[in-house]
This record gives C-alpha cells, sequence and structure tokens, in this order.
C-alpha cells in the first residue's frame, strides 16, 4: 500500500469511486434538463411531459437502485 499513486490526496481507486458517483448524477441531471427542454419546444403538454420523463428517464432508475441493492446486500 506504500506504492499506491495518490491523486489529489486519494488512492486511484478513490478517486474513480468519486468521480464516477460526482460524474454521472452530472449526466443524469444534465439529461433530466434535456428531457424537460424537449417537452418545452414539443409543446407536450403535462401529461406528455410525464411520459417523456417516465420513458426517458427510466434508465436513471435502473442505476440509482443498483446502488441502493449494494448497499442493502453489503456487496459494496
Amino acid at each position: 500500500m506504500d506504492g499506491d499513486p495518490i491523486i489529489f490526496g486519494l488512492t486511484i481507486a478513490e478517486f474513480e469511486d468519486y468521480s464516477l458517483k460526482i460524474l454521472l448524477t452530472a449526466l443524469i441531471l444534465y439529461m433530466l434538463f434535456i428531457i424537460g427542454n424537449l417537452a418545452k419546444e414539443s409543446k407536450a403538454g403535462r401529461y406528455g411531459t410525464v411520459w417523456l420523463f417516465i420513458a426517458l428517464g427510466l434508465g436513471f432508475v435502473g442505476f440509482i437502485s443498483k446502488s441502493f441493492i449494494q448497499k442493502f446486500l453489503g456487496i459494496e
């Protein structure tokens, strides 16, 4: 463990873990902004906007639930 490379005071594994969580969260927020903008530009209405967020945002649920399942099962 003495020879582990350090980036910003973190080991490579810690840096990768933090950057994955932070950058993917930012990407998800940006994609939610894009979905909202798409709904606004297409004049989808309230019902159409809800379905856009459900259909296009369903992949986010899998990513977020994966971390909860890992914590619940103690896999992390």
